[in-house]
């Protein structure tokens, strides 16, 4: 793999063929933050055009096929996050297709091979990069690693028509896609019989991972293994260990939630939403959840576990009161506004635990791709144009559509 991933090299002397015998143009059209990033209705992206990008030893140039819009997106742009990267290109719900590879193409450093071949259809994620060398890395932590780097951020990301991706963090798409371009709507929908389009793959690769990861923070899915996972003998186990159908608390009802609102209730949880949007809330009753109402509303029962998904600090009282004794508060977000004062007794007492999410492991992402694969998850996708990206932001942060936004060049 590059070790300095997050410098693409936009050179691309040799002109190399894609898949379909096509000529990789020298050039594309991209999205990347201006000078300074900034509030999303002043405009801070700008529509470039730029070299493609060139891929180094261990990475792959992926022509992208649809790339999801995430809410880290925006902080990026707004600047939320700090900058890691000058005019740095969003975008880490990619689904395209491999059409170039670099020397030493899936060599890490420990001298495994990770196999990429020209013409698969592909997932590029958050996560772009860890060095594999710190205790984390070592010890199925990956995500702490104080090394990581991520695309979007660190690393030009996918709101372009093509980029460079190391091959060992790349997710194969194929087993959610099946043959020809996939372009159907969902399940048994599209032209060739497969389970997701491109438009429906492409958020379960943050929205989906990401909202996984928060899941198993809560502890509901402590001793669960997803190898070769058996729906009903997990649903027992869970419901045994807790000595009653659990009970989940979701706030915030977005692209990540309503993915994993579904998770949760094939695992047999029984399900809450707080979310102040009322498009969300059918949307939440209308997947099956038991509840919906507004965001600092109590639920009609004590939860076992709680996610909040929505960037909003004072969400975390409400949630820490709606927890019964042991009840863990999990924060899925990479950005949230202050939290404000607790109160000991009111809401930490009773052994109640708040546990923050970073990232992710690739060992989530594949358990999570794999438990999609088997277990067909409706995605409300809303699709927009390559070069309305800016727009889908303002939507997104307008609350303008339920579930999440997409992509398409």
């Amino acid at each position: 793999m590059n070790d300095n991933t997050a410098n693409d090299n936009t050179t691309n002397p040799e002109k190399p063929n894609d898949s379909n015998g096509s000529i990789i143009p020298e050039t594309m059209h991209a999205w990347q933050v201006r000078d300074q990033p900034g509030n999303i209705d002043d405009d801070p992206l700008e529509w470039v055009e730029k070299p493609v990008p060139q891929p180094g030893p261990g990475d792959a140039l992926i022509r992208v096929l649809a790339c999801g819009v995430c809410r880290t997106d925006l902080h990026v742009s707004e600047g939320d996050l700090p900058v890691h990267r000058e005019h740095v290109t969003p975008g880490h719900e990619v689904v395209g297709e491999i059409v170039a590879v670099g020397p030493d193409a899936g060599i890490d450093v420990f001298g495994n091979r990770f196999e990429a071949r020209v013409g698969e259809r592909v997932g590029a994620a958050w996560l772009r990069h860890t060095c594999n060398e710190c205790e984390f890395c070592h010890s199925g932590k990956e995500n702490l690693c104080q090394h990581s780097l991520y695309n979007g951020w660190d690393a030009n990301g996918g709101y372009a028509q093509y980029m460079v991706a190391p091959i060992e963090y790349l997710y194969s798409l194929e087993p959610l896609l099946g043959g020809g371009e996939g372009k159907g709507k969902g399940k048994g929908d599209g032209d060739d019989g497969t389970p997701y389009s491109l438009e429906t793959v492409a958020p379960l690769l943050c929205a989906g991972i990401i909202g996984f990861r928060a899941l198993k923070r809560t502890g509901l899915l402590d001793g669960i293994s997803f190898d070769g996972l058996n729906l009903e003998a997990a649903r027992d186990a869970i419901a045994e260990r807790l000595g009653h159908k659990p009970v989940l608390g979701l706030y915030g009802f977005g692209g990540s939630a309503h993915i994993t609102a579904q998770v949760a209730l094939a695992l047999g949880m029984r399900v809450h939403v707080l979310t102040r949007g009322k498009n969300a809330q059918r949307l939440a009753l209308k997947l099956g959840c038991a509840f919906a109402d507004d965001a600092y509303e109590m639920p009609p029962e004590p939860l076992d576990a709680a996610i909040i998904f929505a960037p909003v600090g004072a969400i975390v009282l409400p949630a820490l009161e709606a927890l019964r004794p042991g009840g863990v508060l999990s924060l899925a977000g990479i950005h949230m506004s202050d939290v404000p004062t607790l109160n000991y007794e009111k809401h930490l007492f009773h052994e109640k635990e708040i546990r923050s999410v970073e990232s992710n492991t690739r060992q989530d992402g594949r358990e999570f791709l794999a438990f999609a694969a088997a277990h067909h998850i409706k995605v409300d996708e809303h699709p927009y144009p390559l070069d309305q990206a800016q727009q889908a932001l303002k939507d997104l942060k307008a609350g303008a559509f339920t579930g999440a936004a997409v992509l398409l060049p």
